[in-house]
């Protein structure tokens, strides 16, 4: 099985974050780019150095997954440590072992503390439940990889106080550019759902609340559906078995041909089954089918399971973003509903690729706006547009004050803003070291490309900026001080512009005796569309 570019990069990340001795790592790659893939790759070049590895997962259907996927990758059958079955006598050299199983204290005192060289978790966002914790900690000498579509949890506790970095992350929008995940078309229903008596419980809405909250609109809801996908292959997702199928047998009377899935069906596999072959065009289910289940050729997702969790919205999205050309696939439908909520948490499709809440709040209003199916990746462009505007407006005089500032370096937030970096404005640390006070090598690297240290505040920040501007000499762009020097005579964005169009703009004005030309306007300036390249990326001023 070939692998693909991205998926040989984290490889090749994870590795070199266990070689330098950071044991506890994540890989963060969206549903349906291959994680299975990729961990098995990692975990054959272990063994091929002698190394001894648990895979650990918390479903049946996830272990049988990646014992099934260990060998059509690798060749590697394995050991299972699950209910009766043991490992320990086995000589095969990866395990694939339940959460459940393994937490237990008479099975954990079976295995010496150091019988694993490496542990990967499946679905990591589930790793600071105590069951993972007390098997991870009876291997403290073992690298970890944690390993999973979306690396946040409900409850707000820190996947950073298990895992030391973050080895390698693949994005949503950056996987379904390059082709890998199908184009998602939003579609806001106009239909308003009241969640206001809604609780709250471990960090999400109840699911019997919601299901009693849910079951006026069920009617309204499969007639929206009849409009909109009646001869789409559709997923649905319901907070109870009950509603589940109660909502099955509403869309049966509305003419679709509907099937409904549980924890307790007997015929499962037979349904799924007949489902992926086109006997029924509608799954319903209680949140069984968010991990560990694959059909291709769905196009349509409706979320009827409102959620404040960002990785359960992501795995429930996740079950139609898969290529499927040969059914004529050629998007996802993504069905939202204006659920009414006193609450703000509640996540929408923005909360899928927007990293800034700011820019995710923009985007749902000007979904919930547009009133027919848009593109996820253009919405989220336009919102990011809309946003920094606004934000440039309401920052003017802060962003005067930096450029006039007489000092040589260039305060940080000038640099971002200029750079139009949302990934850098919106920085929070998640990790130990990151959280750490920049480091005396960091500042004086960063002072060393321009950049006011002082103002950065922790060394994720810190790395971030330097990796940033290292990338920005690679591609010949504008330095921090070109941009200081340029902003202050009133140009605009010049950290977007050519290192050789500022320099030489800067040229020209240190020839008009440090005057900006009469016939240039900074305000509305912008370099030549040329390209150019130069081996110097010195200040010449």
């Amino acid at each position: 099985m070939e692998t693909r570019p991205y998926q040989k990069e984290a490889i090749a990340a994870i590795e070199a974050e266990w070689a330098k001795g950071i044991n506890r790592t994540m890989l963060v790659l969206p549903t349906g780019c291959g994680k299975t893939i990729v961990f098995c790759k990692v975990a054959e070049d272990q063994v091929r150095d002698g190394g001894r590895g648990l895979i650990l997962a918390h479903r049946g259907e996830l272990l049988d997954q990646a014992a099934d996927k260990l060998y059509r990758v690798t060749g590697l059958n394995c050991a299972v440590e699950k209910a009766e079955e043991h490992s320990l006598q086995s000589w095969y050299r990866v395990t694939v072992g339940s959460v459940q199983t393994m937490m237990r204290e008479n099975r954990l005192k079976e295995f010496p503390e150091d019988w694993f060289d490496f542990i990967i978790v499946d679905e990591a966002h589930h790793v600071l439940a105590d069951s993972y914790q007390r098997v991870l900690n009876h291997f403290p000498r073992a690298k970890v990889l944690g390993v999973t579509a979306t690396p946040d949890r409900g409850d707000m506790r820190n996947l950073g106080s298990v895992f030391e970095s973050l080895a390698y992350e693949y994005t949503l929008p950056r996987a379904i550019k390059e082709k890998y995940l199908c184009p998602i078309k939003v579609q806001t229903i106009p239909l308003k759902l009241d969640l206001s008596g809604v609780g709250v419980q471990s960090g999400d809405f109840k699911a019997g609340d919601l299901g009693t909250a849910l079951d006026p609109y069920l009617y309204q809801i499969a007639d929206e559906m009849a409009k909109l996908c009646m001869n789409r292959k559709t997923v649905v997702f319901l907070p109870l078995v009950k509603t589940s199928q109660k909502f099955r047998d509403i869309l049966n009377e509305k003419g679709f041909r509907a099937a409904e899935v549980n924890g307790d069906s007997k015929d499962r596999a037979e349904v799924l089954a007949a489902f992926d072959e086109g006997k029924y065009n509608v799954l319903c289910n209680s949140m069984l089918l968010t991990e560990g289940w694959d059909c291709p050729s769905v196009d349509c997702i409706v979320v009827l399971r409102p959620t404040k969790i960002r990785s359960l919205y992501a795995q429930m999205v996740g079950r139609g973003t898969r290529l499927s050309p040969e059914t004529g696939k050629d998007h996802l439908l993504l069905l939202d509903f204006l659920w009414h909520t006193e609450r703000h948490e509640l996540c929408h499709p923005a909360s899928l690729i927007c990293e800034s809440e700011e820019i995710a709040k923009k985007m749902t209003e000007k979904l919930e706006e547009s009133g027919e199916p848009t593109d996820l990746e253009e919405a989220e462009a336009e919102a990011k547009s809309d946003v920094i505007a606004a934000r440039e407006e309401a920052l003017a005089k802060t962003l005067a004050e930096m450029r006039t500032r007489k000092r040589k370096l260039v305060d940080p937030l000038q640099f971002e803003m200029s750079i139009q970096a949302e990934d850098l404005s919106g920085y929070v640390p998640a990790f130990g070291w990151e959280m750490s006070p920049p480091s005396v090598a960091q500042k004086t690297a960063l002072e060393k490309y321009g950049i006011f240290p002082d103002e950065i505040d922790n060394a994720g920040k810190a790395s971030l900026i330097l990796d940033r501007l290292a990338k920005r000499r690679q591609e010949g762009l504008t330095t921090p001080k070109q941009i200081r020097f340029l902003e202050s005579k009133g140009f605009q964005h010049v950290g977007t512009w050519d290192f050789e169009a500022a320099r030489k703009l800067i040229d020209r004005i240190a020839g008009n005796n440090w005057r900006v030309p009469y016939e240039i306007d900074p305000g509305t300036w912008q370099p030549g569309k040329k390209t150019y390249e130069s081996e110097d990326w010195g200040m010449p001023v």
